[in-house]
């Protein structure tokens, strides 16, 4: 038993935030029937990373759906196109506001048809407001919520994250506002919008950011890798590579001076409180830069964790892969694929003690199911079936 093994997902459109949805949904178990313009397939396919021509990044946004063809503009896909969406409990898009509309497809021509259809509708801006009709991007939304303005260094000026973030987070909030109307739609029998934009879920967790400028008109300000609630919070060198540290109260800062055999300074009237070390931050900061620039990485760790200091190394990808916390989680997960064999991709979050999740296969060529969709799941003929890909339509 799987724990969403009762939902059929039917997911349109391409790139990240929509289909990330359909991934976080197929992990736990929904049927997920994904569809691809013929001729035109989802354009991550053209993404790197490649491996022998093949989309490595496909194959893991891909991953536990039942892949078709199907270009639903086309009038001669019009009756396929609504069985499938008749029998789905989900429709997952994130075409431009009123594109469903315009082929007749959107939630408003279907409510009386389909009254028990949940629409996630994933989009740059949303699908109402003054801006609803533009094109949107995660690095947009990053921009447009605020967040890129007090993420950047102060000599540098706002930065954006080095990959599309608020897909992801816009994905993920997707999937939660599924599961809420799937829920709501037990109690009521209806289903019901789940309208996403980009840039509303970066507000959402900008929480502090939006009632501090509510209630004193101030803004965060850059502070590169620092937070001004929260000092020391940086990132710094080793004699050997990186360390990450945050401290979020007295009592840890205080352990910090421990580890770094400097109880002496506990008196300091500079950092003495939260607010003093905020008000003394480059002191407080080089305080820690200096100590950590004379040690390994493996000596720091040493000593801030036997003073139970919150601190980790900066990993990269091989550190990741190695480390034996990471192996014991089971955060990356083994597949097989058909071109490269046994594939590892991050593991299905969160973790479920019942009904886990799991990745049963990864992404594939174009029209892979094609014949499992249209034969088994929709009872077409040969000949029709043979009929809609004549005419381009499959």
């Amino acid at each position: 038993m799987t724990a969403l093994s009762d939902i059929k997902v039917l997911e349109t459109g391409s790139m990240l935030a929509g289909p990330f949805c359909g991934t976080l949904l197929g992990d736990f178990g929904a049927e997920v029937i994904k569809l691809e313009k013929p001729g035109k397939p989802d354009a991550l396919r053209e993404w790197p990373p490649f491996k022998d021509g093949q989309p490595l990044w496909w194959k893991a946004m891909a991953r536990n759906k039942r892949l078709a063809t199907l270009d639903i503009s086309r009038p001669e896909a019009r009756e396929a196109t609504l069985a499938l969406i008749g029998r789905s409990d989900i429709v997952v898009e994130n075409f431009r506001p009123g594109t469903l509309e315009r082929w007749g497809l959107g939630p408003g021509d279907l409510a009386a048809r389909f009254p028990h259809i949940v629409w996630v509708r994933v989009s740059g801006y949303g699908q109402t407001g003054p801006y609803s009709g533009r094109g949107g991007y995660a690095t947009i939304a990053e921009a447009y919520s605020g967040l890129a303005s007090f993420t950047g260094f102060p000599d540098r000026g706002p930065m954006v994250s080095a990959f599309p973030l608020g897909d992801y987070v816009a994905g993920t909030y997707a999937a939660f506002g599924a599961m809420a109307a799937i829920n709501a739609r037990r109690q009521t029998g209806r289903g019901q919008v789940v309208d996403v934009s980009l840039f509303e879920p970066f507000l959402r967790i900008l929480e502090s950011a939006i009632v501090r400028y509510d209630q004193t008109g101030k803004k965060k300000p850059l502070l590169g890798n620092q937070m001004e609630e929260d000092v020391p919070r940086n990132i710094y060198a080793t004699r050997d590579g990186h360390v990450a540290i945050s401290v979020g109260s007295q009592a840890i800062f205080n352990n910090l001076l421990d580890a770094m055999e400097r109880a002496d300074l506990k008196s300091d009237p500079r950092f003495s409180s939260q607010d003093a070390r905020a008000e003394h931050r480059d002191a407080t900061d080089g305080l820690v830069r200096d100590w950590l620039a004379e040690r390994t990485t493996a000596e720091a760790l040493k000593a801030f964790e036997a003073n139970k200091v919150v601190a980790g190394k900066i990993n990269d990808m091989a550190d990741v892969f190695a480390d034996p916390h990471m192996t014991a989680r089971e955060a990356l997960t083994t597949v097989m694929d058909p071109q490269f064999g046994p594939m590892r991709l991050p593991a299905p979050v969160p973790k479920l003690s019942e009904t886990p999740g799991s990745v049963r296969w990864t992404g594939g060529e174009p029209g892979r199911d094609n014949d499992h969709v249209f034969r088994e799941v929709l009872g077409l003929s040969v000949q029709t079936i043979d009929g809609m890909r004549k005419a381009g339509v499959i």
